[in-house]
């Protein structure tokens, strides 16, 4: 296991002026743990500052394999999308070799100073009082001492330096890449399979955002003043579908031997960075709420980041591998590219979601992409119980994200909009994610291995909404409930619901009505 990052140094009086102190302490290591104001080559890690507060180890990352196969690193960061290029990984490397060389001259300096402090000791206990001040030997060895003494604490300061950039740099890389992922960006996604039929209409087929309004379903006209952009209301059967496609998912999973799980929706920076995610990158779409009442907390925009953080820092015993939990969590997002999908229930602040997370050992390598095939196959079942057509993509690398290997999305055939659209994706993490969080398992001779996550929608409910609706419509306008959901809402068609829409009396009208009189007593 990595140490404390709070250990690593003992400074001088820059280092004094520069690092504010923090009471806590790492018992048994050389110094208090500081918090810097700000990191000097300008990237700020939430998950370093989180270890560095004594909260959690030091991520163990896989340094060897980005040294010795540097070009390779670099083939694989500049196929993806984001900001790091190859200079960026030869600059982590850089700082990784120059911090194991002062670690290398530290720890020989803090051997030659336990040296000379024997032989002071020994010459102590020797020599008589007096004459020690005029022994050369004994002058020679206090001041080699005073010497080692002022190069460690150089020497430490510059440990401390080189392990903050060195974190704040090398947590910015993403995963390996499976090999048949295919290169690119979205337009290279490789169909693997099409399931079902495209419905076919006697009718032009409506859009989700009519159907759900001459239903009573769906609400987002006049909400501007109310809860912004880009938020809906589910009313009557449309919250009733919610539920029901929650507790299909979740009832589909448990008798999978999942376990259910209810999770936080606000977390801190460092569990989000441990995902692979950025919370305070420009263009998040990351909630963050007011940090000068609320430091460091965020809004998950996915339940996967809430069941990390609860495996961060803890092993899964061997017997109970692999662990698979279900959550039903609500999902914000910023979605701060606002010229997509600015109507309809395809692109929202705020959505309830149902997600599959794994974790699995790392014995044979096999063991993590193999559940993500097993979760793969139970998105199909789900889908396909519900009775729409889809297709299965293998996702190219500029679409995985920093902490996937390998993402597969499946896209349901929406008739309103004419096209496919995402309903969900499963990604494998491998150890990404397990050595930023330190999530374990401890083998059963008891020695620990990092874990290999994996994690899946299961059910993204709007999205699903929107097919359900736009696949089962009538010509009459109503909605033929999928066999699988009947139980759930006992429905087979959603109708128009008897009572009567709320009429809106608001501003900006052509012909606003008439405001009430005044009342007479």
């Amino acid at each position: 296991m990595a140490t404390c990052i709070g250990m690593v140094a003992k400074v001088g009086v820059f280092a004094a002026a520069v690092l504010k102190p923090v009471a806590r302490q790492c018992p048994g290591h050389r110094v208090n743990v500081f918090v810097p104001h700000r990191l000097s080559h300008g990237v700020r890690s939430r998950l370093y500052e989180h270890v560095r507060e004594g909260y959690s180890d030091k991520p163990e990352l896989d340094m060897r394999a980005v040294c010795e196969e540097t070009d390779k690193v670099i083939a694989n960061v500049e196929s993806r999308k984001g900001d790091l290029r190859g200079d960026d990984v030869r600059k982590i490397v850089c700082v990784w070799q120059e911090l194991q060389a002062v670690k290398t001259e530290i720890s020989e300096l803090e051997e030659e100073k336990r040296r000379i402090s024997d032989i002071v000791r020994g010459l102590v206990t020797k020599e008589d009082k007096k004459a020690l001040a005029n022994l050369p030997e004994y002058n020679q060895a206090l001041q080699k001492g005073r010497e080692i003494r002022n190069r460690l604490n150089h020497l430490y300061h510059k440990e401390t330096e080189l392990d903050e950039e060195h974190y704040g740099r090398a947590l910015r890389l993403p995963n390996t890449t499976h090999p048949d992922v295919p290169v690119g960006d979205e337009s290279q996604a490789r169909v693997v399979e099409l399931v079902g039929q495209k419905p076919e209409f006697d009718f032009k087929p409506k859009g989700h955002v009519e159907l759900g309004e001459e239903l009573g379903l769906i609400r987002q006209r006049h909400l501007a003043h109310v809860s912004g952009h880009r938020s809906y209301y589910l009313r009557g059967a449309g919250a009733r579908l919610q539920a029901a496609l929650q507790n299909f998912a979740l009832d589909t999973l448990q008798r999978r031997g999942f376990i259910p799980m209810v999770v936080p929706d606000m977390l801190k920076g460092a569990v989000f960075e441990g995902c692979g995610m950025q919370p305070n990158a420009h263009s998040s779409q990351v909630y963050s709420l007011d940090p000068a009442r609320f430091p460091d907390l965020n809004l998950a925009g996915t339940g996967e980041v809430g069941v990390a953080g609860y495996f961060m820092d803890h092993a899964v015993n061997w017997k109970d591998l692999p662990v698979r939990t279900v959550c039903s969590s609500t999902c914000y997002r910023a979605e701060t590219d606002t010229g997509r999908e600015t109507w309809g229930l395809y692109r929202v602040h705020h959505f309830n979601k149902v997600e599959m997370f794994g974790v699995t050992a790392d014995e044979t390598g096999e063991e993590s992409s193999q559940l993500l095939q097993e979760f793969v196959s139970l998105q199909k079942e789900m889908f396909s119980a519900l009775e729409l057509h889809y297709r299965v993509l293998d996702m190219p690398t500029e679409e995985l994200g920093p902490p996937a290997h390998r993402k597969y999305d499946i896209e349901a055939w929406m008739p309103g909009r004419n096209s496919y659209g995402e309903v969900s994706s499963a990604s494998n993490c491998t150890d990404y994610q397990s050595r930023r969080l330190n999530i374990l398992y401890e083998r059963e001779d008891g020695s620990l291995q990092y874990a290999h996550t994996v994690n899946a929608t299961a059910c993204a409910i709007p999205r699903t909404v929107i097919a359900i609706l736009e696949t089962h419509q009538t010509k009459e306008g109503t909605i033929r409930v999928p066999r699988v959901l009947q139980p759930y809402l006992s429905l087979e068609v959603i109708e128009k619901p008897k009572y009567t829409p709320l009429k809106y009396i608001g501003p900006n009208q052509r012909y606003p009505p008439p405001r009430p009189a005044p009342k007479i007593r």
